[in-house]
């Protein structure tokens, strides 16, 4: 089994790097307040920060970053693993009613003597013509009855534990970079003025680019770490050239004011040491610090000869282009199903259907994300969630994304049963969750695949254009949450 790496960074360089080398990391932001981080290591030792060393700071950065995302992720094992009630399993493909119009479907075509979409032969359970329906994102199977069957919440889906399985993994990775120069310690300069005037005073000489890398594998807590150096030697170049190079932006948030794979690589003359070091990861170094904790480098493959590369994976019908920068992860992907449609997740798709109860424990309201534009159906309301990554379970994989979209907090949160519809080679999972007593979640939109991030009252929900899914299922869903809100009155 592959073992998935979490990379505590957004830094695209550092995943395109790893890409390269045949892993797809799932990205978790750590959000460090890196001066604080510094400032309460130093105090420890009874120093102040300038007396730190260049890899001794690096070390304590990416320490901080690994093990932020550490108790980030145990915060949705716990919480998955304290999920209590019943998954329902829906299985609309096998419903009477759509089989019939497959059989009507084959029929048709078989007599037919022109193309599907031109004979008026329609996508089962929807009504639409399969020329549309085949472009189709969202799943509608509205006055469908599917069968169902009924499990406990913590049967493993397709045999996957997730977090909370055997292990070993998942490897969480921390990194920083620093540059030594003239025995100063170089961050990013985040200023126009920082970033001159430290490329005036560098160029023609060299530097010490240092990156430090934690390693901690999620399945005991171990943790492992060292540092990568390399020295950078400066070309001689021109005041101009650090005028157009700071108008591109690019000095501004990297370590040293510049970069090896970027703009600023042209003005570099040569590098003794690891150059992978000086864009933000070191292979050789992760590798060493993998086999530490008695795990094979190989085993963190989980890119196929040739795939496309993540940049291509967020293609899909609709008029406004995601953005450039839009985040992937493993498991990202369309998957087209026996339904006709194309979904997003190649493991499937899951959403967290978080309700608030009053004091009486009557649901008030449910947490609802006004999807982007450039989404699938964007500017319609639905619930945060999406695409299950590698090795994590469907509960997993809608906390993680739930937290990441809406700031649905797992610890804040109980897990009280879950709907999941089956299509065989595709799946998603609705997760049903109140706020735990005492405890308060506050929405707010963490990233660019959300328009808005609001709590609904749960009798308005219907006023809102829903996605077609979310509109399909929303009065079983709804009907749930009043039964489960009985179910767990005074919890």
């Amino acid at each position: 089994m592959t073992i998935s790496i979490i990379l505590a960074s957004q830094s695209k360089p550092r995943r395109d790097v790893l890409y390269a080398a045949g892993i797809c990391p799932t990205i978790k932001v750590s959000h460090v307040d890196e001066p604080a981080a510094l400032e309460q290591a130093a105090s420890k030792l009874s120093v102040p920060v300038e007396r730190l060393d260049v890899g001794h700071r690096v070390a304590i950065l990416a320490r901080a970053k690994a093990n932020a995302v550490y108790e980030a992720y145990r915060a949705v094992a716990d919480t998955s693993k304290a999920a209590r009630g019943e998954r329902v399993i829906a299985y609309p493909l096998e419903a009477e009613e759509v089989r019939a119009q497959r059989r009507a479907d084959e029929e048709l075509s078989a007599d037919a003597t022109e193309a599907p979409a031109a004979s008026g032969s329609s996508d089962a359970g929807t009504g639409q013509p399969a020329s549309v329906a085949s472009s189709a994102i969202t799943r509608d199977f509205s006055g469908i009855t599917p069968p169902t069957r009924v499990e406990p919440i913590d049967t493993p889906v397709n045999g996957s534990e997730g977090l909370n399985g055997s292990g070993p993994g998942p490897l969480i990775v921390g990194c920083d970079s620093m540059f030594l120069f003239d025995g100063e310690c170089y961050g990013k300069p985040h200023d126009e003025a920082t970033a001159r005037e430290r490329l005036r005073r560098m160029r023609g000489r060299s530097g010490e680019l240092w990156t430090g890398h934690c390693v901690i594998d999620f399945a005991t807590g171990r943790a492992v770490q060292d540092a990568s150096r390399a020295v950078v030697y400066f070309g001689d170049y021109t005041d101009e050239d650090i005028e157009r190079y700071i108008a591109t932006g690019e000095p501004l948030e990297v370590a040293g004011s510049f970069t090896l794979e970027g703009f600023g690589g042209a003005f570099i003359d040569r590098i003794d040491g690891d150059p992978h070091g000086v864009i933000g990861i070191s292979l050789p170094l992760l590798r060493r610090l993998v086999s530490k904790l008695d795990i094979s480098w190989t085993d963190l493959w989980n890119v196929k000869p040739h795939a496309p590369n993540p940049e291509e994976l967020d293609q899909h019908p609709g008029s406004t282009p995601p953005p450039v920068e839009n985040v992937h992860q493993p498991g990202d992907g369309w998957v087209s199903c026996a339904c006709g449609r194309r979904h997003w997740g190649t493991h499937g798709a899951a959403g967290i259907l978080l309700a608030r109860r009053d004091a009486a424990g009557e649901v008030t309201h449910v947490a609802m994300q006004h999807r982007a534009k450039w989404s699938a159906e964007g500017g319609t309301w639905g619930i945060p969630g999406g695409a299950i990554a590698d090795n994590e379970t469907p509960i997993e994989g809608a906390l993680r994304e739930s937290f990441e979209e809406a700031n649905i907090t797992p610890q804040d949160i109980e897990v009280v049963g879950s709907y999941r519809e089956d299509h065989g080679p595709w799946a998603y999972t609705t997760v049903f969750a109140f706020e735990k007593p005492g405890h308060e979640v506050h929405l707010r939109a963490n990233d660019d695949e959300s328009m808005e991030i609001a709590w609904i009252p749960i009798d308005e929900v219907t006023d809102r254009k829903l996605l077609t899914a979310m509109r399909t299922d929303w009065q079983r869903f709804s009907d749930r949450l009043r039964i489960l809100s009985a179910a767990n009155r005074g919890r």
